[in-house]
This record gives C-alpha cells, structure tokens and sequence, in this order.
C-alpha cells in the first residue's frame, strides 16, 4: 500500500447522502504512533475491506497534537478504498490554519468531516481556551465556508462530562446538532440513553440523524478509562462479568463482542440510521460483531 499522499479523480461520496440511503456500518481509527503500529493498522483495514463500510473516520489527537499522522492514515485508507471522514478540532487551531486543512481536504476529494471542540493535552489544560474558534458548531460554519462538505458533529446521549446539567447539555447538543449534516455519538452500552436522547432532542427540533457509537470490548480497563473520560457509564452487570473474566482475554472479547451485537441489533430495531463501531485500530472484535449482523451482504 502507498505511503503517499492520495489524490482520487472522483470525490468521496457524502456521509449525509449515504444515511438517506442506509442504513450505515462505519468505524474509527487514531493515528498510531510508530511504524509497526501504522503496519498494524494497515493490515486491518484490509482484514475489514470485505465488509463494504461506508466511511472510516480518523480522530485527532489532544490540542491537535496528530493532525500529519491524521492525514497519513486518512491517506491510507483512501489508498485502501475506503471513504474517510478526518477529525477536525478547534482547540489550539487558529481560523486561516484550520481553513488551510479543510482546502487541502477538499482537494484530495475528502468531502466528509467531523467538527469538534477537542480536549487539551493533559500537560497543559490550558489550552482549551486557545485557539479563534471557540465552539464546534464555528468549525462547522467554517467547513461549510470552505467547500461543500458533509458535516457532522459530536454528540453525547448520556451528557457531556463538562456540562453544568443535563438541560443545558441538550439544548447546547441540539443547537450544534441542527447545524451539523449528521451525528456520531460517544460510545455508551445502554440502547435506552440513545433512545432518550433521541426523543429529547426530536422535541427541540433536531431532525439531523444521529449515528450511534459501539465499542466491542476487548480491554475491560482500557474501556472503563475511556468511560471515565468521556462521561459514559459502563454498566454494574457488564463491570462485573468482565471481572470475573478479566484474565481470559479470549472471553473479554467474547462478552465485548456479545454485548456490542446485542445493543447493535436493537438499535437498528429501533430505527438507528447506522451504526459507528469504535474500533481500536484492530480488525477482530469489529469483524466479529459485523459477522453477527450478517455482513457483508450479497449484492
């Protein structure tokens, strides 16, 4: 595979047209941080080439910390075939820097971005007020000033973890929702925060589909430090079978893949526009659940 930067004669499809049609199968990556690690990450997007996803996302890192890894892995998974969907922060970024990225984007056929806020790096919390864009929902205006992109935004069913309520949390989330072309939410493990946040923002207006968020555990502690961060709760049941197994990496996985095909099934039961599987730069656990919903499919 390539190590060169990709451009492709035709544009990426958008991420808005392909949720009218969906619904959608898509997961994220992060940009390694060694050699091995973008070998690793190479391999599996091959493994999960079979499986016709519609777009991969690539985060960026605190502050921006990985904005050239970010377009290199972006870069290799066009190369791989695949529809991608960078991450893009305003921490740390001025306007003109951020417009300089969303036009080389463009130029490359990238038509789908996901406008954040961003977190700082943990060795200078100060920066979260650094930068001229304070909020997503001015990246997302700015994107559209660029070029015509498809625009989606963070969303948070059980709360931001920086929210002063949960009043406030979903009439902030809405605001920026109504802006955006599409939603990804955190990862969470209970269909029911999804579906109460849904019906609460149904209620403020947002018509914006919301793709939901799995993570397929394969790290139990891995997992509740993420949740930690993020403001999601791992369930007291699911805590606790993943204890008792918590040296048998085989049957952690086994119950992560279990529970990421359950609360899969039942939101695309539940009229779930698609589904963003938090992938962890492995192939398995994601192939697994994939599998168990009966992809890939016959066409």
């Amino acid at each position: 595979m390539s190590a060169e930067p990709v451009t492709r004669t035709r544009p990426d499809p958008k991420i808005g047209e392909l949720l009218a049609a969906g619904p959608t199968y898509s997961i994220e990556l992060f940009p390694p941080k060694t050699d091995q690690g973008r070998a690793n990450l190479q391999g599996a997007l091959e493994e999960l080439t079979p499986f016709g996803l519609s777009f991969v996302s690539v985060t960026y890192g605190a502050g921006g910390s990985t904005q050239d890894r970010t377009q290199t892995i972006v870069d290799d998974a066009v190369g791989a075939g695949y529809t991608t969907m960078p991450h893009l922060t305003c921490i740390g970024s001025s306007r003109a820097h951020l417009r300089g990225l969303l036009t080389g984007y463009h130029h490359k056929g990238r038509r789908n971005v996901l406008a954040l806020h961003g977190d700082a790096p943990k060795d200078n919390p100060e920066l979260t007020d650094v930068g001229e864009l304070k909020r997503a929902w001015e990246l997302v205006e700015l994107a559209r000033e660029v070029a015509d992109f498809s625009v989606g935004a963070a969303a948070h069913p059980e709360g931001h973890p920086a929210a002063p309520d949960r009043e406030t949390d979903r009439k902030h989330q809405a605001a920026k929702l109504q802006l955006a072309d599409f939603g990804v939410t955190q990862f969470f493990f209970r269909a029911e925060d999804y579906l109460a946040f849904i019906e609460d923002l149904s209620a403020l207006g947002v018509e914006t589909p919301i793709i939901p968020g799995i993570i397929p555990i394969t790290d139990a502690k891995q997992v509740q430090k993420f949740a930690a961060m993020s403001g999601a709760e791992v369930p007291a049941e699911l805590a606790t079978r993943l204890d008792t197994v918590a040296d048998d990496p085989d049957e952690v996985r086994r119950i992560g893949v279990d529970t990421a095909t359950d609360l899969a099934k039942r939101l695309l039961d539940e009229g779930a526009p698609g589904l963003h599987l938090y992938a962890l730069n492995r192939a398995q656990a994601t192939s697994e659940v994939l599998r168990n919903l009966g992809l890939p499919r016959e066409v």
